[in-house]
């Protein structure tokens, strides 16, 4: 469909139910009909008239399960109401171009998949890397062109790479592979462009959630076939809202600090003879201390217990939300970030001056009292705060959170069904809407 016609159809109305699933607020429709207006004519201006497609791929909250996925541990996550969309248009020449908000041209070669260490920490290095990741996982590849826009905050806890890789993936699913990629592959595809072309270690845990959509329980004991349990859970049927607030934190230079996380349990892993604590048992290591201490430090080693825990916290948490016992699933939300902050220790940073997450935290746990429970969100150390908090007090909360961190720093947020998935239909008709959403 071209994009005239595709302006014209938004403007009608025709695409409001299917922007209505993603989005869920309606009181956000209007505003999503305009930006996917103003995306189309940014495409027309930069690549011409022509026939396109939309993509969209949520970010991510995480729920349950800090740290834990690169330990082959459990993770709950939720996809949000807010994306990354991509505008694009299948071409022969296998040259990929994409533009985005903000930012100039990023031009490759589909075929030119060489790691460049120069390219390491940038989106290029996310764009070759997801197509390596396809040609790895059997899967063909090929030209488009694309202009992509965001909501997703950037270095805020929310996953904005792994939305991007997770949109790259149904872009490339869509175009050249029949729309037959398991989300959960497009999820491996994008941790796999993330660790090895863009150079951070994550794990699977923010791919998996933006890719498969909806509140979604992981097992990552087996990786490479990891365990994915959907579950259906109403917030606001038990009264509270989901709100993040992005503390403004910058997450530059923090790369050594995230990365210390995983390097520091996998001394500890090391020093049982495993390669990952998954299977370490709080009993063997507290038995072992003493050498434990000495060979890999004390922080290794409360990094350690907090996996042990929090993994196990996962399973109870599930449990919880099965049973609709929602005040035992807060109360262990408060736990998980209890044992971030004290034994994970991924609040504080090295920058004495800038202790936003702390301060949100601290500033969160006055105002909510017995109204909700806050916790650390994502990598840590900067971005974003996590609250589940009752109706009656979002508004007094959220002006709170505001009047610290600036206009618009906390959002109430909705949980969204799908995870990736293409937004508009092709020119014979024929609906598009579940590409990668995690249909198991």
């Amino acid at each position: 469909m071209t994009t005239e016609a595709m302006i014209g159809k938004i403007k009608c109305g025709a695409y409001d139910s299917r922007l209505q699933e993603l989005y869920v607020d309606a009181s956000k429709l209007e505003r999503q009909r305009m930006r996917y207006i103003r995306g189309l004519e940014i495409y027309r201006e930069l690549f011409g008239e022509g026939g396109v497609e939309i993509y969209s791929a949520p970010g991510r909250s995480e729920v349950g399960g800090n740290h834990t996925d690169h330990q082959h541990g459990e993770i709950l996550a939720a996809s949000i109401n807010l994306d990354v969309i991509g505008i694009v248009h299948k071409t022969d020449d296998r040259k990929v171009t994409v533009r985005s908000d903000g930012y100039p041209a990023m031009t490759l070669m589909a075929d030119d998949l060489q790691i460049r260490e120069a390219e390491k920490g940038t989106t290029v290095s996310l764009i070759r890397g997801v197509l390596a990741g396809m040609v790895r996982h059997g899967y063909r590849t090929g030209g488009f062109q694309a202009y992509i826009t965001s909501e997703v905050l950037v270095g805020a806890g929310l996953s904005s790479s792994a939305a991007y890789e997770t949109l790259l993936g149904n872009i490339l699913s869509g175009l050249y592979n029949e729309r037959r990629i398991p989300a959960e592959e497009i999820a491996m595809i994008g941790q796999y462009a993330e660790n090895v072309y863009f150079g951070k270690p994550c794990g699977l845990m923010d791919q998996m959630a933006c890719s498969v959509g909806n509140l979604v329980h992981v097992d990552f004991a087996k990786p490479q076939a990891p365990i994915v349990e959907k579950l259906d859970f109403d917030l606001n049927r038990y009264g509270y809202s989901l709100c993040i607030t992005d503390t403004k934190g910058s997450h530059a230079d923090l790369t050594a600090e995230y990365a210390a996380i995983p390097t520091e349990m996998k001394y500890v892993a090391g020093f049982f003879g495993q390669e990952v604590l998954l299977g370490l048992t709080e009993e063997k290591l507290l038995e072992n201390i003493g050498a434990l201490r000495e060979k890999t430090g004390d922080r290794a080693v409360l990094r350690a217990l907090h996996f042990i825990w929090e993994n196990e916290r996962v399973g109870q948490e599930v449990k919880a939300l099965w049973e609709g016992d929602c005040r035992k699933f807060l109360e262990l939300v408060k736990a998980s970030g209890d044992s971030s902050y004290k034994y994970l220790q991924n609040v504080y940073t090295q920058d004495t001056q800038h202790q936003n997450v702390a301060l949100a935290l601290a500033i969160s746990e006055e105002f909510l009292g017995e109204n909700g429970v806050c916790r650390v969100h994502g990598g840590g150390f900067a971005g974003t705060i996590q609250a589940f908090v009752k109706n009656e007090v979002v508004a007094g909360y959220r002006k709170r959170m505001d009047l610290v961190f600036g206009e618009g720093a906390c959002n109430v947020l909705k949980i969204r069904q799908y995870g990736g998935a293409c937004v508009t239909e092709n020119t014979d008709g024929m609906c598009l809407d579940h590409i990668g959403c995690g249909k198991l």
